[in-house]
């Protein structure tokens, strides 16, 4: 797989206009212009840089790590380094919007490279874009505008920490705005959560767990077909908790039921619920019941 360490290289692969900086690329079309269009298809490739674009899909798929990019309305796509892009002839963007491409290293020893990887959008799939509000769609073209004209005039002393400001400020919205998004979706976010729940009992129902052990977040979010980071979030959102909370409680309630078995040891239960080491197992069980396992299975024996 082909992979671009540098923002020049990876624009010029695209085949789109250089850089006016060497780590940073702003192309706007908000006003009057249009967007330089890239190549027509791309095999997987990689790069070291982040994208915030706002694009329109006309028609077509853009697959975007194992997920496609299938709506047709505009959305705010987040991009992190060294995600995995592929896209076809098929593809038509209506050439309005904007796309700002920078470097990983232009936010080095600044406080944005440590936010930046705070923010969940940079790892969800196409498919789970932001979708603006016209209101919101001004606020962060306005915010874009602002970083343009600083990207296209001379370069000094001030322009990284103000364009650098500029795209905190960016990110800030969105992820208000997801916020948003989260709480419109709420229908999505139960379905979300039910088949989670199925999943995980149809996992446990199977035997797979003692046979392969506890499954990853990773594996049930590609069996719902989303990514790891939206499903956490999305459950958090919903419930206060995240996909691996909700997990751990599936295991403890679970447990609860086989502890209540005198014939079986402490070790045995745990390697029955696809524990590797036991006594994370016990550990787990305490902080979250406020009593060892042991202590529990004592407690409602006797009773």
């Amino acid at each position: 797989m082909q992979h671009f360490k540098t923002l020049s290289a990876y624009l010029d692969y695209l085949e789109l206009p250089g850089p006016e900086h060497p780590m940073l690329s702003v192309f706007s079309a908000i006003g009057d212009g249009f967007l330089p269009c890239p190549k027509e298809s791309s095999p997987p490739i990689t790069n070291d840089c982040y994208s915030i674009s706002l694009k329109k899909i006309v028609k077509g798929d853009l697959n975007y790590g194992r997920t496609k990019y299938d709506f047709t309305n505009g959305a705010l796509i987040f991009i992190a380094p060294r995600q995995i892009l592929q896209w076809d002839e098929s593809v038509v963007y209506d050439q309005k919007g904007f796309s700002i491409n920078f470097h990983e290293d232009f936010l080095e020893g600044t406080e944005l490279a440590n936010q930046i990887k705070k923010f969940g959008f940079f790892s969800y799939s196409a498919n789970e874009a932001l979708h603006l509000s016209p209101k919101e769609e001004k606020q962060i073209e306005s915010i874009v505008e602002n970083i343009d004209i600083e990207y296209q005039n001379n370069q000094d002393e001030f322009s990284k920490d103000i364009i650098i400001s500029q795209l905190s400020t960016l990110l800030k919205y969105a992820n208000r705005f997801y916020e948003r998004q989260f709480l419109n979706r709420k229908e999505l976010s139960n379905d979300l959560l039910e088949q989670f729940n199925k999943h995980l009992s149809a996992y446990f129902e199977s035997g797979q767990l003692e046979e392969k052990g506890i499954p990853g977040i990773e594996e049930i979010a590609e069996q719902l077909s989303v990514s790891q980071r939206y499903l956490s979030d999305t459950l958090k959102k919903e419930t206060g908790k995240t996909s691996t909370e909700h997990l751990q409680l599936y295991l403890i309630d679970e447990a609860k039921n086989i502890l209540l078995n005198p014939n079986k040891t402490i070790s045995e239960v745990a390697y029955e619920l696809g524990f590797e080491y036991p006594p994370y197992f016990s550990r787990l069980f305490k902080k979250k019941e406020g009593i060892s396992p042991s202590a529990y299975r004592e407690k409602y024996t006797l009773n």
